[in-house]
């Protein structure tokens, strides 16, 4: 059965910079109230710093050719 159109969920929607403040504010809440939060806070920005620099160092030294790339116009616009 179908709620009616009074009882479904209300939706809050985010654009642009307002997403990214809520995100931070949520982030920085959790931070301060969950002490088990800090420590996988920081685990996983170690975490994306590693994987970060290893991509980086990656397309320095093994940069992409143009042999490399199969399709150079997916969508077929000249």
């Amino acid at each position: 059965m179908e709620p009616g159109p009074d009882l479904r969920e209300p939706r809050i929607s985010f654009r642009g910079s307002a997403s990214l403040i809520v995100a931070v504010a949520v982030v920085c809440i959790l931070l301060i109230w969950l002490p088990a939060y800090r420590w996988f806070f920081l685990i996983s920005l170690g975490i994306g710093a590693v994987v970060a620099g290893i991509l980086y160092l990656w397309r320095k030294y093994r940069p992409i050719k143009e042999e490399d790339v199969e399709q150079k116009r997916p969508l077929g616009l000249d």
